[in-house]
């Protein structure tokens, strides 16, 4: 590998892929306050990114590194890199998949779970002291339910093989049916969401899927409706989705990912039929060490002449002649 090559990384991934990533690469640590004043000192330094994707690796970002050949990025999802903009530098753009599949279906059962039975509310409820005085309501079930999957790629597909264990029919929509899967396709979201009373989002983030989640759908989900979203906020219109909870538009929801991270309105933290968690659902010591690995796997094969290990699909690999 070439000496000196400069790395851009951008947000701590874990402590043991930040202090690997110093041994092979130049590396300029920058959070969302530091990112200017690196590029200004550097820029015509840095020859890759490594970012979980908490800062937009944007046009003007990707302007100010005239030598930067590949954006890694920590996470499946990779919506805050401008595409267009790498893509027309021919800048390489990798991720993480298939190493967090097992981790977010297992961590998605457990927000389905715990949202339809309450079990946050049931633990303040004993923790308050009010057990005391009576029992706790009873809640919904998942035993008289129906479960519509947006999304069935590789972490839906592990997500509904899971759920599928509870013995409750599943319906999927994505753009296209899925090669291989057993479970009802519907191409229309909003039909779908007519039929089930359970929703789980999983399809990624980005122009294509923004507010894919609206009004029109939630109201479609009906009173008893419980959504679930464990993969981008930008999905889901965030004040339709208050207002349902709300007015008892819908039943309840549980979230891992929110509009405005790390920020989430009162009026969504006020209500007591959602439950809230801060985007944890790949947040393992095992899982996120496994993650780094392979943004580092990535960083070290292309530096090396091999080429990238993990290209998403829109990036220009391999390379014609």
């Amino acid at each position: 590998m070439p000496d000196q090559v400069h790395i851009l990384s951008m947000g701590q991934m874990v402590p043991s892929v930040d202090a690997a990533l110093q041994q092979p690469f130049v590396v300029h640590q920058a959070d969302a306050d530091s990112i200017a004043a690196i590029v200004t000192a550097f820029g015509n330094n840095i020859r890759g990114i490594a970012t979980r994707g908490r800062q937009k690796t944007d046009v003007a970002l990707i302007a100010g590194l005239p030598k930067l050949e590949i954006i890694a990025n920590f996470g499946v999802g990779y919506d805050s890199i401008d595409l267009p903009s790498a893509m027309a530098r021919g800048i390489i753009v990798t991720n993480t998949p298939d190493v967090l599949n097992e981790e977010v279906a297992d961590f998605t059962v457990g927000l389905l779970l715990s949202t339809i039975r309450e079990l946050p509310q049931a633990d303040r409820f004993l923790r308050d002291g009010k057990w005391l005085k009576g029992a706790y309501p009873l809640t919904q079930t998942l035993r008289d339910r129906t479960i519509g999957m947006v999304g069935m790629g590789r972490i839906g597909q592990a997500i509904a093989k899971r759920i599928a264990a509870f013995d409750v029919p599943i319906i999927y929509h994505s753009r296209k049916p899925q090669a291989d899967v057993g479970y009802r396709y519907c191409p229309d979201l909003k039909t779908m969401a007519t039929e089930v009373d359970t929703l789980i989002i999983i399809v990624p983030g980005g122009a294509a899927t923004n507010n894919l989640i609206d009004a029109g759908i939630l109201a479609a989900l009906g009173s008893r409706g419980v959504l679930i979203n464990v993969d981008r906020g930008s999905v889901v219109d965030q004040n339709a989705l208050i207002d349902a909870l709300r007015d008892g538009t819908i039943h309840g929801a549980g979230l891992d990912v929110f509009a405005d991270e790390p920020n989430v309105p009162s009026a969504l933290t006020a209500l007591s039929n959602v439950v809230l968690v801060p985007h944890v659902a790949s947040g393992t010591h095992h899982t996120r060490a496994t993650m780094g690995d392979l943004v580092l796997d990535n960083l070290r094969s292309w530096f090396a002449g091999k080429g990238p290990v993990t290209p998403v699909s829109e990036t220009p690999w391999p390379k014609v002649n």
